[in-house]
């Protein structure tokens, strides 16, 4: 059964590097903050009140992220959404770290590893399910590791959590020059606006993810991956703008019934031979 987030309950903390010292500038993470933060709070998502919604922008240290992220953990007790984009750094480990301001490529200590956010959702996190959304290069190695045993982890971060990533663990994700937001924020905008055709009435976290393999696919672009625990995949994220509803067609209209005299009848019955209902279809779509 899809589950919408109860808006009281429920936190985001979006945290964005768009300007670097060392590394490849990208302006469009800043559009993604502030067009993501918008969507979350009105209409057309989750209706988030304003100050449930944490923007960390340019944060130039990593307990400044921490931070936000465990005060939103322990003060959300319904759904927690933590989104990030930016750069993604690989370690001497090959695990994943997030660019900050100041990060170098081969220079673990100046980014963000990934696993400190993670143990924060573990052992602080008083949400019933949590979201993950990483927007940046190698993100899919947050799903899990590669083994002979069990293929790509089936894991995502904690029990009731679903992990969207935008690229698979050894893919770079995409940021085309010149375009408003990343590749893969973009689509996820567009997706939440519009909704998806053929979709269920909720916005649903697996039906997000599969639309959203297609629309970059077809693009060109990486596409993303995604993991689930606990059916976190029906967690919806708004209402789907797209949804048809199926309703019944009005019965056929009674045939004119004459106040008296059998030879209207007659004409009844002739106009009725010369002019045959149609049998009507059960169901129709519409708007």
């Amino acid at each position: 059964m899809s589950v919408l987030p109860d808006p009281g309950a429920s936190r985001a903390v979006l945290v964005g590097t768009s300007r670097y010292q060392h590394l490849e500038q990208l302006p469009a993470v800043a559009n993604n903050l502030r067009a993501l933060a918008e969507l979350l709070r009105g209409p057309l998502s989750l209706q988030l009140p304003g100050e449930h919604v944490t923007v960390v922008e340019e944060p130039e240290a990593a307990h400044t992220v921490v931070g936000a992220v465990r005060r939103a953990a322990g003060a959300a007790t319904d759904t927690l959404i933590m989104y990030f984009a930016g750069h993604g750094l690989v370690d001497d480990e090959d695990q994943l770290s997030l660019g900050l301001p100041h990060s170098e490529a081969g220079r673990i200590e100046t980014a963000l590893p990934y696993d400190w956010l993670r143990q924060v959702l573990l052992r602080d996190s008083r949400a019933e399910r949590h979201v993950v959304i990483l927007d940046c290069c190698y993100s899919g190695r947050a799903l899990g590791r590669m083994s002979a045993e069990r293929g790509l982890a089936d894991h995502a971060v904690v029990e009731g959590s679903f992990l969207l990533a935008a690229a698979a663990e050894t893919r770079t994700a995409s940021a085309p020059v010149g375009d408003t937001y990343t590749a893969f924020t973009g689509a996820l905008l567009q997706t939440l606006h519009e909704g998806v055709p053929g979709g269920p009435p909720l916005l649903e976290l697996g039906a997000v993810y599969r639309h959203l393999r297609m629309m970059l696919e077809a693009r060109g672009h990486p596409v993303p991956q995604a993991r689930d625990r606990n059916s976190s995949a029906r967690l919806a994220l708004g209402r789907n703008h797209a949804y048809l509803p199926a309703v019944p067609v009005a019965a056929a209209a009674p045939r004119d019934v004459p106040a008296s005299g059998g030879s209207d009848r007659g004409r009844t019955r002739r106009r009725s031979a010369r002019s045959p209902v149609s049998t009507p279809r059960s169901l129709r779509f519409v708007w």
